[in-house]
């Protein structure tokens, strides 16, 4: 993996750093390429219950690394979109620990994570108009999904920034902390991890996808999903557990 992606485990928690501190962790190829693999892994491993993505030296994301752009390179992944995440996230939470700016495609970015845990002095904004350009890589198509249509359409063509205050307050971002956001999102990761992994999953994916069934559909595509979770030794170990006062010991299935 490149070292412009770095990686680690704690506590079946999988924490990518982007780690392009010099130019504001503006997205490169190779970057993009590391996330990438850093979200296959996440998928693949059943001790990784949880990711994390954030970035070194004080800024989550700066966007798109425009030097690159202009020598013709694109930070896209085939199949996985810019950043190797926006179009395919993981199957498994992931959560934003924002520091500094999301901006640009690094808003875009945190809005392909399901959490976001921001520190107090983060800003967002989707700039690209300002050079002439589009937030093509989700951000004038899923902001208005996580925020109200006027407020997205006013970020999409202002350019203009928002504090974490604002930002909490539309409910484009979980927490705000005083402290270091790696340190609210590895709390907010450690509350998800303790929970049964096949019932976290699968309640992502239902949250995720159930906005699109038709209204009579539902149930029964939900049953679907559901099934295979309410018959699962985690199921039975979740309620052996409570019953018996102690922390379950899941083995995901």
């Amino acid at each position: 993996m490149s070292q412009e992606v770095l990686t680690h485990e704690e506590d079946g928690v999988l924490i990518v750093t982007i780690n392009r501190p010099e130019a504001k962790n503006a997205m490169t190829k190779a970057a993009a390429e590391g996330i990438a693999a850093a979200m296959d892994r996440l998928d693949a491993e059943d001790s990784l219950r949880v990711g994390i993505l954030t970035g070194a030296g004080g800024t989550f994301c700066s966007g798109m690394d425009l030097k690159g752009f202009l020598r013709g390179e694109s930070p896209i992944v085939e199949g996985r979109g810019f950043g190797g995440v926006v179009q395919a996230p993981p199957k498994k939470p992931l959560i934003a620990a924002v520091e500094g700016y999301a901006l640009a495609g690094g808003l875009e970015l945190m809005i392909a994570c399901d959490l976001v845990v921001a520190s107090a002095g983060a800003k967002f904004g989707i700039p690209e108009v300002k050079r002439g350009l589009v937030a093509a890589a989700g951000g004038v198509m899923m902001l208005p999904d996580q925020i109200p249509e006027r407020i997205a359409l006013e970020l999409a063509l202002t350019g203009d920034f928002i504090d974490a205050p604002r930002a909490y307050d539309l409910g484009l971002i979980n927490r705000v902390v005083d402290g270091p956001a790696l340190d609210g999102a590895m709390a907010l990761a450690a509350t998800i991890a303790a929970n049964g992994p096949l019932a976290v999953k699968v309640s992502k994916q239902i949250v995720k996808e159930s906005r699109g069934w038709p209204m009579d559909e539902r149930y029964d595509r939900q049953a679907q999903l559901i099934a295979p979770v309410f018959v699962s030794e985690d199921a039975r170990e979740g309620a052996a557990a409570f019953a018996e006062k102690r922390k379950p010991n899941w083995k995901g299935k």
